[in-house]
């Protein structure tokens, strides 16, 4: 086997080019009281309401307590069950004519399709 000489690679120069720098801008915070500021000793501290407790549901037999939803909870649940039981409702005698008429499209074409195979069977 004979070698075929390649011939040499030109050295190919590069441009450094520097990376981009930029000045930040910054600043010093100023703190700013509020124009309503007053001593403390003016006003009475406020103290945190206790909030009460919630209610809870007491099991005498199993000797447990369940806490009781609030109201919010109760009535954010009732309106969203009753919107699905509505929606349901409304819902399910469209989608049953599109599942039927669905099936029927579907089960045209496999009849079609195994006519098809039948025949190209019957003619081999």
């Amino acid at each position: 086997m004979q070698q075929v000489p390649l011939p040499e690679v030109p050295e190919i120069k590069t441009i450094s080019i520097p990376l981009p720098t930029a000045d930040v801008p910054y600043y010093t915070p100023m703190v700013v009281p509020p124009s309503d500021l007053r001593d403390q000793e003016d006003e009475p501290v406020k103290t945190v309401e206790e909030t009460p407790e919630p209610p809870k549901l007491e099991i005498p037999v199993l000797d447990i307590q369940l806490p009781l939803p609030t109201a919010e909870v109760v009535a954010t649940a009732t309106y969203a069950a009753v919107a699905a039981v509505a929606t349901t409702t409304l819902a399910t005698p469209f989608f049953d004519q599109i599942k039927k008429k669905l099936q029927k499209f579907i089960q045209g074409k496999i009849d079609k399709w195994k006519q098809k195979k039948n025949q190209k069977g019957k003619i081999s």
